[in-house]
């Protein structure tokens, strides 16, 4: 079954935190930080954008994005969450590239993605790697002893 793109909405909230949480990649509180921005942006506030991935009504996975404070047209991407089962089946990509496309169509110039050093997330790194992000920055110890902060971006222009 192929799936759609459309925006997550109120009914949406237990999910994206049931998705978040299934990751097993997340502590705690940000799978609360997740369920946040999302009540933030059904807040109507701008800081936020959110777009899912449907089979049929059920949330198969979303992106999160927004503007980065101080900067001339540049936006965090904030989340990709896949369904653990169906993590490598093309989801993860077909919302990237709808956030990069919105993105660029709004005139956004740079992309940052925050991600972790820790072994864990070596698809997430090779993720953002093989659909053009560069590696740009390493802050040690940032999230914990050994697990270091490693930036990727990606020139939009």
């Amino acid at each position: 079954m192929s799936c759609s793109l459309r925006p997550v909405g109120p009914a949406h909230r237990a999910r994206l935190e049931q998705l978040t949480r299934g990751t097993g990649l997340f502590r705690e509180e940000e799978v609360a930080t997740a369920v946040e921005l999302l009540d933030e942006s059904l807040a109507g506030h701008d800081d936020y954008q959110f777009v899912g991935a449907f089979e049929a009504d059920r949330l198969v996975g979303y992106a999160c994005w927004g503007p980065t404070p101080g900067t001339e047209a540049t936006h965090d991407l904030y989340w990709i969450v896949v369904d653990r089962e169906q993590q490598g089946s093309g989801i993860g990509t077909r919302l990237l590239r709808e956030v990069e496309s919105r993105l660029t169509a709004h005139g956004a110039r740079l992309v940052v993605v925050e991600t972790s050093s820790r072994a864990d997330y070596a698809p997430t790194r090779g993720f953002y790697e093989s659909r053009g992000y560069t590696r740009t920055a390493t802050i040690p110890g940032y999230y914990a002893p050994g697990d270091d902060l490693v930036v990727f971006t990606k020139d939009l222009t």
